[in-house]
């Protein structure tokens, strides 16, 4: 792919499905990786894998806005600079509303809300002063579509895409570019999150007869971030063939 050796791409969430996926396509391109997740011993085990070290990992819960902090800090310091964020890190755990999972609500919300905006809070000073950069957001297409016992994963999901358009008006004038990927049903570990009776059962069953591989969408990135500076990839949304919803 075009446009993309030796840029310098942070993503989080890296551990494991799309990050981990994503990451290895990168690799191949050439792109220099900063690679950030909660599971440290699954960075490594990506970083030995891509032969990238261990300058290349921080073990980082987007919980936290220090620590993500840290993370970009940690590639502009490696490296000199941040050419594309990839805000990677969620989670999706069902469930009706009136079975009060609260716990779980506020999960959903800081890490797939939270987490996204405080990667945008990191990484923005870097890119406004270079003048660049490429800020990717994962939605989902229950950011486009509700449906019952997915409501505040639907909601936060909805929050990146109304993020990611406030974001794309907002940096025009600092040259950098923004796009919003909205998968459907990817092979992730993404499902084993949702824990409510019933629930489990039925998002099992659903990614077992529809999911596609996971490079689907490491594909979309690398086509997003492969294009020349003058062109903005926005938005990205992508199905199962066979998924209906």
């Amino acid at each position: 792919m075009q446009h993309i050796e030796n840029k310098v791409v942070v993503i989080t969430g890296a551990s494991s499905g799309l990050g981990a996926e994503t990451a290895r396509h990168l690799a191949r391109a050439g792109a220099k990786l900063v690679l950030g997740a909660r599971r440290l011993d699954r960075l490594q085990a990506l970083a030995q894998e891509l032969k990238l070290g261990d300058n290349a990992i921080v073990q980082t819960d987007v919980r936290d806005r220090a620590q993500v902090q840290a993370l970009v800090d940690h590639a502009v310091k490696a490296h000199g600079r941040v050419d594309v964020l990839l805000n990677n890190a969620g989670v999706m755990p069902l469930s009706p509303l009136e079975a009060l999972r609260v716990d779980e609500w506020d999960q959903t919300i800081d890490v797939n809300i939270k987490g996204v905006l405080y990667g945008i809070a990191a990484a923005l000073p870097h890119m406004k002063a270079q003048k660049s950069g490429h800020i990717l957001n994962v939605s989902s297409v229950a950011g486009h579509v509700v449906s019952a016992g997915g409501v505040v994963y639907s909601a936060s999901k909805f929050a990146v895409r109304a993020i990611s358009e406030g974001l794309r008006k907002e940096v025009k004038p600092y040259n950098i570019r923004s796009t919003v990927l909205s998968p459907g049903a990817v092979d992730t570990e993404l499902p084993a999150g949702t824990k409510a009776d019933g629930m489990a059962q039925a998002m099992q069953s659903f990614y077992e007869r529809n999911a596609i591989d996971a490079s689907s969408f490491a594909r979309c990135v690398l086509f997003a971030m492969s294009q020349p500076d003058d062109v903005d990839i926005n938005e990205i949304l992508f199905r199962p063939t066979r998924q209906e919803f």
